[in-house]
């Protein structure tokens, strides 16, 4: 059967098994861990600001986000914002308390303020992402979701998604399996080998840079960018770091209702169809302004492991 026969778009033809990344390609919390960070950078900034007066603003919860923690592990995105900013404080250790006087602290604070706000607030699958997980479960294809951090297992559960998984790689299981973070593939392999696939016949779908250039390198048969910022940067900078193509919404994954699933070439996202119309027991979705999923993956360079490794994993 191929992949318009089973409710998929052409690009995902010959794909066995898919992994996911959580934190803005499943769910929101994306959102919520930018607020999280903010919230303790700006008072870390408050107390010990920069010698640097160019370098004494606020954190940035879009670009600084995307630049310095977007897919890191906690305490290396705070060290990461926190050294290029030369706030004067040091890196602290693991036991540090949550606080402003040490790297480590400020991790720890970031922690609290997000487990606060999903807790009061839950955390929302985008529609988009539910449909695709429903039509791939429906087709035979198993999933797993892979992400550093240790409030995966919260977030997947508090958004309904949980079951829809056959493995969680999770920033528990990474810890203890001594896991690289992304951009090494280490977390994707591993998910993909508990799926019992090769790296060249599955998918990975993953909204940070480091992720989409970790399943590049990992021969992922399929590497799809998630563009939630919805600019032309952010869209350029996931195809330079690896994606095969970049998608605004998971729902770009599926063929558009009332196209031929028998016809060659079909396209999904031909113009004039609307891939984002609601199916049975689906949550609304918002507007259509995804991009053409398009299969260029002849066009894909050879994974090669030309980049020294990095943390993962938004946190």
């Amino acid at each position: 059967m191929t992949a318009p026969e089973r409710g998929l778009a052409p690009v995902m033809t010959g794909i066995a098994a898919m992994v996911f990344d959580v934190d803005g390609v499943l769910t929101d919390s994306a959102r919520v861990h930018a607020e999280a960070w903010k919230e303790a950078f700006d008072a870390c900034l408050r107390e010990h600001p920069p010698a640097d007066t160019a370098l004494d603003r606020p954190f940035d919860a879009a670009d600084d986000y995307l630049r310095y923690v977007d897919g890191k592990p906690r305490a290396d995105g705070a060290a990461a914002f926190l050294h290029a900013r030369r706030v004067p404080i040091p890196d602290g250790s693991p036991s540090d308390a949550p606080g402003t006087g040490s790297v480590a602290a400020v991790a720890a604070l970031k922690d609290g303020m997000f487990t606060r706000r999903i807790r009061q607030h839950g955390i929302e699958p985008f529609p988009g992402s539910v449909r695709l997980l429903k039509a791939l479960r429906s087709a035979g294809i198993p999933m797993a979701a892979a992400s550093s951090s240790h409030h995966a297992r919260d977030v997947l559960e508090g958004a309904g998604l949980l079951d829809y998984f056959v493995t969680l790689v999770d920033g528990d299981e990474s810890h203890r399996l001594g896991l690289a973070g992304k951009p090494d593939p280490a977390l994707f392999l591993e998910a993909a080998g508990r799926l019992g696939v090769e790296p060249a016949h599955a998918a990975v779908a993953e909204d940070a840079l480091a992720g989409v250039e970790a399943g590049r390198r990992g021969g992922f048969g399929l590497v799809v960018g998630v563009d939630r910022a919805h600019t032309t940067d952010t869209a350029r900078d996931l195809r330079e770091h690896g994606a095969d193509l970049v998608v605004d919404d998971l729902a770009d994954l599926l063929r558009a209702p009332g196209t031929d699933a028998h016809a060659p070439g079909t396209d999904a996202h031909a113009p004039g169809t609307d891939a984002h119309a609601p199916g049975p027991d689906d949550r609304a979705p918002g507007p259509d302004e995804h991009a053409p999923a398009t299969d260029d993956r002849a066009h894909r360079a050879p994974a090669t492991d030309d980049r020294a490794p990095g943390p993962d994993g938004k946190e």
